[in-house]
């Protein structure tokens, strides 16, 4: 027995190393496309972020070492669009965090009928395109045919101009947004019905009423999935360019409200054709969105609960 365990060591081994050449094989159109079109675009705006390269003057091509980085403290659109972004963050960060735990603490409630159909009705937006999504909401928040306006005027109220006020655009904006959150609710709908039915028992045998139980056992056992959401949030909020776009065309109207900082770097890149401070912009959000991403991470200790017992 044990000359056969032997001889059958070189043909366990040749299997292994005949698994492992076919799994590289099924790997390898991952790995060539991730080197095409991430790991070196990355490398070579990394490059560019060094050099005056304009797209319709490429033979002209210029070293300038860390000029265009001065740039960035010079270029008043560099502040004016992150005190935009930052502006609509706060406004949109909590709602997009919160709204998600409501709907799925309401769509997984036992006593709610036809939860089914609720379910599929608040995950549809999410799969409308974009461009479509964006010109519905410019008919219902339109100022003076758009039904949102009308409602109020029933109530005796004068409705907003909504997409061309300084004050009220966030707001707007906030509104379209809402129908993206379909994905976010849908995760966290999974993770509270992954939650032991066990914890809540034993929670209501020691008296506590249905927000205790909310507070100190759903909570708890979904935070996981809140940082998901809250993380994934983040990184949508930096890179916030499509809804904006094409509503104003990248114009920045009303004032420069609308002048996020993604708009600017793409005019600044596509627009303006100057790719080498194109690319040092797209540093700068690289660089600032994973600094907020590694805060939040070495603040996930205190506040996320894993039931394997880490805390991060």
């Amino acid at each position: 027995m044990m000359a056969t365990a032997e001889m059958n060591k070189p043909q366990a081994g040749r299997l292994m190393r005949q698994q492992q050449r076919w799994g590289w094989i099924f790997l390898s159109p991952w790995i060539i496309g991730f080197f095409a079109f991430t790991a070196l675009p990355i490398l070579a705006s990394l490059i560019f972020s060094f050099t005056d390269f304009a797209l319709n003057k490429p033979e002209e091509i210029e070293f300038v070492g860390f000029q265009n980085y001065v740039q960035l403290f010079k270029d008043p659109l560099v502040s004016v669009s992150l005190w935009v972004t930052l502006k609509f963050a706060l406004l949109s960060l909590p709602i997009a965090v919160a709204l998600p735990i409501a709907l799925a603490s309401l769509l997984n409630s036992k006593h709610l009928r036809g939860k089914r159909v609720l379910r599929t009705l608040f995950y549809m937006p999410y799969i409308v395109p974009v461009v479509s999504a964006v010109y519905i909401w410019q008919g219902v928040l339109n100022t003076e045919t758009g039904w949102l306006n009308r409602l109020f005027g029933l109530l005796g109220i004068s409705g907003p101009d909504w997409l061309n006020s300084v004050v009220w655009i966030y707001p707007a904006l906030v509104i379209i947004g809402l129908w993206g959150l379909g994905n976010a609710y849908l995760i966290t709908l999974a993770g509270m019905q992954s939650v032991p039915t066990e914890y809540y028992e034993a929670a209501r045998v020691d008296g506590a009423n249905g927000w205790h139980r909310f507070r100190h056992v759903t909570l708890p056992m979904i935070s996981p999935v809140i940082f998901y959401n809250l993380i994934l949030t983040i990184i949508g909020l930096f890179r916030y360019f499509e809804i904006p776009f094409i509503l104003k065309q990248g114009t920045g109207y009303p004032g420069s409200s609308t002048m996020f900082f993604n708009i600017h770097f793409y005019k600044t890149t596509f627009v303006f054709l100057d790719m080498g401070y194109g690319s040092t912009l797209a540093w700068l959000l690289f660089l600032i969105t994973l600094a907020v991403t590694l805060v939040l991470f070495a603040s996930a200790r205190y506040w996320v609960y894993y039931a394997s017992g880490d805390s991060s």
